[in-house]
């Protein structure tokens, strides 16, 4: 299961490596909310945002700084990421996100559908003209590796492993569709980030109905402004000591709960509930949900939401230093596969999209929760409003439930069509 290691970047220390990723941070916050025309001009095709995840991945590329090498990405995942949710729900109106449940609930959906079906679609398309792509026998079966991508996109890492266990691929297989899996889901999550940043053009195009989530931003706008003042240091302190603290939190009861379950109760392991990561996710959220009943709803008046911001993006950029582009080159025709298959999982969510009139924030979350998972479907969220983190988060976590179920499904309907 263990892939090879590439060679060691330019830059190793992490330190320097933390400062060329904020310094990016800063740089585009910087030209992005500047005033000269080319800067403007720039922004209005270029999302910020997007930047701030493909320039570290271009360093990553051209083996400036490596994701591989450096553990950045795992602080990140494990310390802000949580911190970020936390600080993005104090403030949390439950009963208007509640008004989000239909389509959102129906873009993930068929977003599990788009997954389930696109593997062997994108099978079947490729056995056309290149059957010894997807084909192959016993451990070397391709459709055995590619079931791991259908349990990551549909859940997340515990069931890819999951299918991992199920179908047993050969190591070297895996290491490959490994590949595939981080690569097409970065470039995914790239389109969908630029479609954050133009989802107006967007949503007026498939004449969308955006009024529950323009409401939604607009309540927590006025409130934000209603309790908004200076914030002094005692303010940012306790906004990140309730976010470092609650984490902190989570990350024992994450530690206690997850064992338990994994000696107690093994079978739960196809739900993910053996994995600490997804009780971290779970319990942050949690907390930070049970805190927007309480006076620390206040946090918000002196930045609680910008901190969890700045959090959020720096994991964006650690998310970025993952990807590697030149690796498309290696195996370009599993490469083939995944663009086809995340190509059905798109055109699926573009269809229910237009039929029910659905924004595009509905789909770019729906999809981001089935390919992202919980690392990743708040960023998406996040860069329609950080308001709107908390209903990433929460379709992610109903990924992780049914991830095991849908990938098995997906593999199964994989091995029926792939030549031997």
């Amino acid at each position: 299961m263990e892939q090879a290691s590439s060679p060691a970047p330019f830059i190793t220390n992490d330190a320097v490596v933390l400062g060329i990723l904020v310094t990016i941070l800063a740089l585009v916050f910087a030209t992005s909310s500047s005033d000269r025309p080319f800067f403007r001009k720039f922004y209005s095709v270029v999302p910020s945002v997007l930047l701030c995840y493909l320039i570290p991945s271009l360093l990553n590329s051209f083996g400036i700084i490596s994701g591989e090498h450096s553990g950045l990405y795992q602080v990140a995942s494990r310390y802000l990421l949580p911190a970020s949710l936390v600080l993005f729900t104090i403030s949390l109106d439950l009963k208007e996100i509640w008004k989000l449940r239909h389509k959102a609930g129906l873009m993930f959906i068929t977003g599990t559908v788009g997954i389930v079906i696109g593997g062997p679609i994108a099978i079947l398309i490729v056995s056309t003209f290149a059957p010894g792509i997807v084909g192959g026998a016993g451990p070397d079966a391709v459709w055995r590796g590619l079931s791991t991508i259908a349990g990551s996109w549909i859940g997340g890492g515990a069931n890819q492993l999951a299918m991992y266990e199920v179908f047993q691929p050969n190591p070297n297989l895996f290491s490959a569709v490994i590949a595939v899996d981080v690569i097409v889901a970065n470039i995914w999550m790239a389109v969908l980030l630029y479609g954050a940043g133009i989802s107006e053009k967007v949503d007026r195009f498939f004449k969308a109905d955006s009024s529950a989530v323009n409401e939604l931003k607009e309540k927590v706008e006025k409130y934000r402004l209603s309790i908004m003042r200076i914030p002094t240091l005692t303010d940012t302190m306790m906004i990140v000591g309730v976010g470092l603290g609650i984490t902190g939190l989570a990350h024992f009861l994450a530690d206690i709960i997850a064992p338990w379950i994994k000696t107690n109760a093994p079978q739960l392991e196809q739900y993910s509930l053996t994995s600490g990561f997804f009780w971290l996710v779970v319990l942050a959220t949690a907390f930070g949900m049970l805190m927007s009943f309480t006076r620390a709803r206040k946090l918000e008046g002196v930045g609680a939401s910008r901190i969890g911001s700045l959090f959020l993006y720096i994991m964006v950029a650690t998310i970025g230093m993952q990807m590697d582009i030149a690796a498309v080159f290696s195996n370009p025709g599993l490469f083939l596969v995944g663009i086809i298959w995340i190509s059905v999982h798109m055109t699926l969510l573009l269809i229910v999209g237009k039929l029910v009139k659905a924004p595009f924030f509905f789909l770019a979350v729906g999809s981001q929760a089935n390919v992202g998972g919980a690392a990743s479907a708040p960023i998406v969220a996040s860069a329609f409003h950080p308001a709107l983190a908390p209903v990433g988060v929460l379709l992610a976590i109903f990924g992780y439930a049914v991830g095991t179920y849908g990938g098995y499904l997906s593999a199964l309907l994989m091995q029926m069509v792939a030549p031997n």
